[in-house]
This record gives structure tokens, sequence and C-alpha cells, in this order.
């Protein structure tokens, strides 16, 4: 499969828009980026989507930049090493990572003298915004710390530090449900991207020297964020790069993990 589709489904007449892909690739899966864009990653460039039946793995992933024009919207990015077949997945990290692992098109483990052997090792993969040289400029959320709760329509004051210059007009605020990735399908994914209670956009004010606070509006309702056993991560991006809780010095691509 070389053609993916994407339709807007508020619209007053929803209409599909195909774009083809740069590698064919059956058996991929997708993660929602921080700031908006997509990684498609994993998979086999021919065969069916079950068991045994791909074949010639697609070691390269693919970002996905949706606000791109069409034709500018697909780069491919640093290929990893280890083919992910049947049974493969990934996750998105705190720091931005992805956490990508398996790989079993058996029935049962099976580790030789087949294709595609049972894979148990574990890799991160590294967009471009978690590029080394961007170290210094990544904004770093002081507080709210980790597991803080808040209620919908409830305003949410974070504090960062940012070094150098800042456009505030760039600053926003994502927060994103990372998801439960198993056969070619992201279950609970969702991105959204939080406003001030304008509606327009993040509101953001200097505490002074490298200090910042940015004020947005939570999610209205469980329609938008559904509740439950699902929890956020919450990203600030400045100049296109994005903020964590702790920063990352890799560059972008793969760095092996485990076996």
């Amino acid at each position: 499969m070389e053609t993916c589709g994407r339709i807007r489904i508020s619209d007053p007449n929803p209409r599909w828009v195909m774009e083809t892909m740069p590698l064919a690739r059956v058996r991929g899966d997708m993660v929602l980026l921080p700031n908006g864009n997509i990684l498609i990653i994993n998979g086999a460039s021919s065969g069916t989507a079950g068991w045994d039946l791909g074949r010639n793995p697609v070691l390269t992933p693919l970002i996905y930049r949706p606000n791109n024009p069409i034709g500018l919207r697909f780069e491919a990015q640093n290929l990893s090493s280890i083919p992910r077949m049947y049974h493969s997945t990934m996750i998105l990290l705190r720091d931005g990572r992805i956490l990508v692992s398996g790989s079993n098109p058996h029935a049962y483990y099976n580790f030789t003298g087949v294709d595609f052997p049972t894979a148990l090792t574990m890799e991160t993969f590294s967009p471009d915004y978690l590029d080394r040289r961007l170290v210094r400029v990544h904004p770093v959320i002081v507080s709210p710390a980790s597991h803080y709760q808040i209620g919908y329509g409830q305003q949410l004051v974070i504090n960062f530090k940012a070094q150098g210059r800042i456009n505030r007009g760039l600053i926003t605020v994502t927060i994103v449900a990372p998801p439960f990735t198993t056969h070619s399908f992201s279950m609970n994914q969702r991105l959204l991207v939080l406003t001030n209670s304008t509606g327009i956009s993040a509101s953001v004010t200097s505490l002074g020297g490298s200090n910042y606070q940015v004020r947005v509006m939570t999610p209205g309702s469980n329609t938008l964020a559904p509740p439950g056993y699902t929890f956020y991560l919450w990203f600030i991006e400045k100049f296109l790069v994005k903020a964590f809780g702790s920063r990352s010095s890799r560059e972008k691509g793969f760095n092996y993990i485990c076996n």
C-alpha cells in the first residue's frame, strides 16, 4: 500500500484527500507527535498484514507534516537495522522519543531458521525536534510537577524556562494521550492544542530572566479529552521545538536500548 488518505470530518461536506507515500508499506504503525506531525514506522513493503505473510521490511521511518503543501509532507528519517514486522509496537515517551519494540510473525517465539525471527529488542526513535544542536533552546517545564490533576474547562498555568529571545506568539501548548499500539492500530490516541480563554492562542508572560509562564484552558469536556484509564502528557512548543520535563541530547534517529 503506497497511498494514504485524510479527511476533516467536521467539514459540511467531508471529502477524502489521497496522497502517495514515498515508500509502500503494510503493517505500519503511526503515532501523533507533540508538534502535530505523524511518525509512520515499522512494517513491510510487500505481502499482507498477517503473521509471516510479509516480506521486504521497511526500515525507513517517515515523518508526515500535515500542514505542509501536498508533495512536501513526507520526510524520510534515519533507518533502523531491525525488521519490525507483525506484532511490533511503539509508544510516545515523556521526553518526546518513541519507544519501538517487538516483531513476532510466528504462532510461538521462534528465534532461528526463519526469515524474521522473534525480536525482543527495543529501540528509541528521536524526531528532529530532539536534535542535539537544539538542546540549548529547548524550553524546560518547571511546574506543575508530574501526576498533576486538573478538571475540564479550567485554567492551566505552566511555568517554564527558555534560553535566548523568544517570540511569545509562537508558544504552543499541546497535550497528548499516548496510544496503545498493536496490529497497526493505535488505540486511544489523541492530541489537543490548548488555547487561552479567548480560544486564540496561549497567553505567555515573562517572569524575568529566562523564566516564563503560560496560561491555557483545559479541554471543555470529556468528548475532547476522554477520562478513565488515560493520562496526558503536556508539551510546550517554541520555534517549532518541543519542551519536555526532561531534555534529550540525542540526534534524530534510532538508539538501541536492550535485548
